[in-house]
């Protein structure tokens, strides 16, 4: 992919993923092979209050990644749902509060992503109380039983306050129900661990429910992408009308391409780019910032 000058290779990631370790309805070499045979080049495990020993899994060509989603006590009585990757095996599972949890996180060369924070009720200035999260999730597929799958408009509030917030989507899967409806796609030089990791703190990914992006470009003030087809692709602003760019949504339209010259507009806090395609499956690209925080 040529991912804003860069020539990266593109690695499909699932990065929420339950087992029988935890919750989950299949043992974790089972989920290996599912996602295995399902094209699938990268897998988090991320039981609840538990790692996993992937250290003696056998991923058949899988990367796998370590990972723990923790339970803190968060704000309203709220337990915090916190996706921690790339933290090592037999990380603790317990923490007293939120920020806690993320430190521990961070500390031990982790990342932290605040899992459907719409699903467990939380808003986005809650999720702001946390200082050293990277981001959130977009999609959850597992979610979409009760309506909250998506939390754009939290990530997009969370831009406007002026906050570095990337986004993921994912399956969290823990039933057949829940598979191979949202990923992530991480862009890096090769699918070693370090490297993926390295790339998701970078922001060099995109998440998608489909749609794909080929070609992402910010250069001399103009934003343009290439992507399979869709029926709409817009780029999102801070600005208050909330789009530079957008494709009509008309019926039987579809582009593969997005051109948005921004040399003449006001200054952004941020860009993201958002795909839909005619089966109402979205695709996001990671925010550009435009500020220093």
């Amino acid at each position: 992919m040529d991912f804003y000058g860069r020539r990266l290779h593109s690695y499909k990631a699932n990065l929420h993923t339950h087992s029988t370790i935890s919750d989950g309805e299949f043992p974790p070499q089972e989920v290996i092979r599912l996602y295995r045979e399902h094209g699938y080049s990268a897998l988090a495990f991320t039981d609840h209050r538990k790692t996993n020993p992937i250290s003696g899994y056998d991923g058949g060509g899988l990367t796998l990644l370590s990972g723990i989603e923790l339970h803190p006590n968060g704000p309203r009585g709220i337990r915090w749902h916190l996706l921690a990757l790339g933290v090592p095996e037999g990380f603790p599972g317990e923490f007293e509060s939120g920020q806690q949890a993320v430190d521990a996180v961070n500390t031990a060369g982790g990342i932290v992503f605040a899992a459907h924070p719409y699903w467990c009720g939380l808003t986005s200035a809650e999720v702001m109380t946390l200082s050293g999260v990277c981001g959130t999730e977009v999609y959850n597929t597992s979610t979409r039983y009760i309506g909250k799958a998506y939390n754009m408009q939290l990530w997009d509030e969370i831009l406007d306050a002026g906050k570095r917030c990337t986004a993921l989507a994912v399956d969290d899967i823990h039933r057949t129900s829940d598979l191979f409806r949202g990923w992530t796609v991480i862009c890096a030089e090769n699918n070693t661990p370090q490297a993926l990791l390295a790339a998701l703190k970078a922001g060099d990914f995109y998440a998608s429910q489909g749609p794909e992006f080929h070609r992402l470009s910010y250069k001399d003030g103009i934003f343009e992408a290439e992507f399979t087809p869709c029926a709409e692709a817009i780029l999102l602003t801070s600005q208050a009308r909330g789009y530079c760019g957008r494709v009509p949504d008309s019926p039987g339209t579809e582009t593969t391409t997005l051109r948005v010259d921004l040399r003449d507009r006001p200054p952004q806090r941020y860009l993201r780019c958002q795909l839909r395609d005619r089966d109402g499956n979205y695709a996001w690209s990671m925010p550009l910032y435009f500020m220093n925080k």
